[in-house]
């Protein structure tokens, strides 16, 4: 089972660490930030907090969200009286027919004394010599609730390391907190991906690679010998094929057979000319050692049936395939 903790920075993630409470702040900041923005009526996570926890582009003091995209964070404002507190937030969870599928939740909470207490201290002064680990912790999307279900978004004090306080951590992951509301967002790995040992999605890095290259001499060729490889094939939607990183939803994959291996592996060494193509793949196929030792090798099985060999000391050279290796890079 996981941690407490654990589940705070894997679940609730989608806010920056926003500014120091009203006491003490780091040096050159500002003496006292503004008071919380205090919103009528609070619904649910789902209407008022849509995309809390999302991965995105999160604001800072120095990049401040845009305006009306979230209510103003600050202080806690003496004539607002909390009963309860509110957290959203996501997490990756076992799906009900295998794989893993992201759900956002909604908790509660109503004993909120350690919390408010933990709140209302100040935040430390940053800088001098204090020894900081390097972990990043990432706060939840906090609301706290008054009688009339008016809400406001506090700002959370912080240590000598600029993370939140311990003191606000504990109160976060304490036992008071009930779970009210899960809706699933996205599928993030199917059965059948987990089953074949390959992500859920995966970008064509042939033509990431490629776009911006102009077509060359052979480049080097690979070498013929490899241990045991695994096979994941993706198929890129129709609306970002030719993009900057075009990103596939997996097909099919398993441990690639040793004959079919050894037939890749010569047509991965050949010498051809890359032609002068720019028609993005509808397919592509990954190829990557089973120990994780050696090179990542990509094949675009439709398209410009070019492929990318990327060994993990660098050099990544690209190549030209054809009909046949696509062939072998079939379903298993």
């Amino acid at each position: 089972m996981r941690s407490s903790r654990t589940v705070l920075a894997v679940a609730l993630l989608g806010m920056a660490l926003v500014a120091c409470n009203d006491t003490v702040t780091t040096p050159g900041g500002p003496a006292k930030p503004d008071p919380a923005q205090i919103v009528e009526s609070w619904t649910s996570c789902a209407k008022d907090a849509p995309r809390a926890g999302e991965m995105i582009s999160v604001p800072s003091p120095e990049t401040p969200a845009p305006a009306g995209s979230d209510p103003r964070i600050g202080y806690i404002d003496p004539a607002f009286t909390p009963v309860a507190a509110v957290i959203c937030g996501r997490e990756i969870r076992p799906g009900p027919d295998g794989g893993q599928e992201q759900v956002a939740t909604e908790r509660h909470a109503k004993e909120i004394t350690s919390l408010l207490a933990a709140l209302r201290l100040p935040s430390q002064q940053t800088g001098g010599n204090v020894a900081c680990t390097l972990d990043m912790i990432v706060p939840p999307w906090l609301a706290l609730v008054d009688e009339q279900t008016r809400w406001l978004r506090p700002s959370l004090p912080t240590d000598s390391c600029g993370k939140p306080r311990a003191e606000v951590l504990a109160a976060l992951t304490g036992p008071q907190w009930t779970t009210v509301d899960t809706r699933t967002i996205r599928q993030v790995g199917s059965a059948a991906a987990e089953a074949a040992g390959c992500a859920q999605q995966w970008t064509d890095m042939v033509w990431v690679e490629a776009r911006d290259r102009r077509p060359g001499p052979p480049g080097q060729a690979a070498a013929p010998a490899a241990g045991p490889l695994r096979l994941c094939v993706y198929e890129v939607p129709e609306s970002i094929q030719g993009g900057d990183k075009p990103a596939g939803d997996f097909v099919y994959g398993g441990p690639l057979p040793a004959d079919r291996q050894a037939g890749v592996l010569r047509a991965l060494s050949n010498r051809r000319a890359v032609v002068d193509c720019a028609t993005p793949a509808t397919r592509f196929a990954v190829l990557r050692p089973l120990d994780g030792t050696g090179p990542d090798r990509y094949v675009e099985l439709d398209g410009c049936l070019r492929f990318l060999v990327n060994p993990p000391t660098g050099g990544a050279h690209i190549g030209q395939g054809d009909d046949t290796l696509a062939a072998l890079l079939g379903p298993l």
